[in-house]
């Protein structure tokens, strides 16, 4: 066996290892933070709140400590809870249906399907306020380990990193997601916070949310066009993984595939 084969296969049995001992989920003590753009960000967008961000206090609540795995979902599809959706037939991004992506983050999900997995799970979806501070993980960075980001970190396209599927260093390399956990855990425990699959929010997109948020309306918006989808995926750039960063998604895909879309579940705790 080659050494690059001996190492893919170490890595694979450590993250066998990281699911089958880490508890499920994550306690995120109350307290606020500083939510948006990092001090000297110079990628941050107008809707990011401005340098340095604004304090946002967060209730106390659960996250799930990997993404939703294909394997998960497919067990609610079984159950009668959840609806089959667009799948690795549909599409050779959607992991679901793809042999040997089992322990990959399910994607390819609209936000109600997301949703109703949650639900089945005694959850919800993380408003967008809980999120942010569950991947900052009490740093005040770009990124939960400091100002840049490459394949070491995170599942991305970094540009330089090739793999299995030559020219293309989506997914560092294999061109799809990878299996959930295969990079450490932020400070919280919490795996894939940035990159691997990008992570639906409870939240209607709004340009001004943060301050919204700020006054203690985490949940914001009652309706909109758009969900906030967080932590940038397998398929984007390093400045999609920041920290702060806002992406957003129609909830239904229509005829679109969301192939960079995933999501893990959030508890309020009693």
């Amino acid at each position: 066996m080659s050494r690059n084969l001996n190492f893919t296969a170490l890595m694979l049995v450590g993250v066998a290892a990281n699911l089958s001992a880490a508890p499920d989920k994550v306690l995120i003590e109350a307290g606020a933070f500083n939510m948006g753009c990092s001090q000297g960000d110079g990628a941050c967008e107008n809707d990011e709140a401005g340098a340095g961000g604004v304090t946002v206090n967060v209730p106390a609540f659960e996250l799930d400590r990997f993404e939703v795995t294909v394997s998960s979902y497919t067990a609610c599809i079984e159950a009668g809870i959840c609806v089959r959706p667009k799948d690795h037939q549909r599409n050779q991004y959607c992991n679901l249906g793809a042999s040997g992506r089992e322990n990959h983050p399910v994607n390819c999900v609209d936000w109600q399907e997301a949703l109703s997995f949650c639900q089945w799970k005694g959850g919800r979806l993380p408003f967008e306020a809980e999120w942010e501070k569950a991947a900052r993980a009490k740093t005040d960075t770009a990124f939960p380990w400091g100002e840049r980001v490459s394949c070491k970190q995170a599942i991305l396209d970094d540009g330089v990193t090739q793999g299995s599927v030559p020219g293309e260093p989506d997914g560092c390399g294999e061109d799809r997601t990878w299996p959930v956990g295969s990079r450490k855990a932020n400070m919280y425990g919490l795996h894939d916070m940035h990159g691997n699959a990008g992570e639906w929010t409870m939240n209607w997109y709004e340009k001004s949310g943060i301050a919204r948020y700020a006054n203690g309306d985490l949940k914001g918006p009652e309706q909109g066009r758009q969900r906030v989808v967080r932590g940038g995926s397998w398929d984007e750039n390093r400045a999609n993984l920041r920290s702060s960063f806002r992406n957003v998604k129609p909830p239904v895909s229509g005829r679109s595939v969301y192939g960079s879309i995933g999501f893990r579940c959030a508890y309020d705790v009693k």
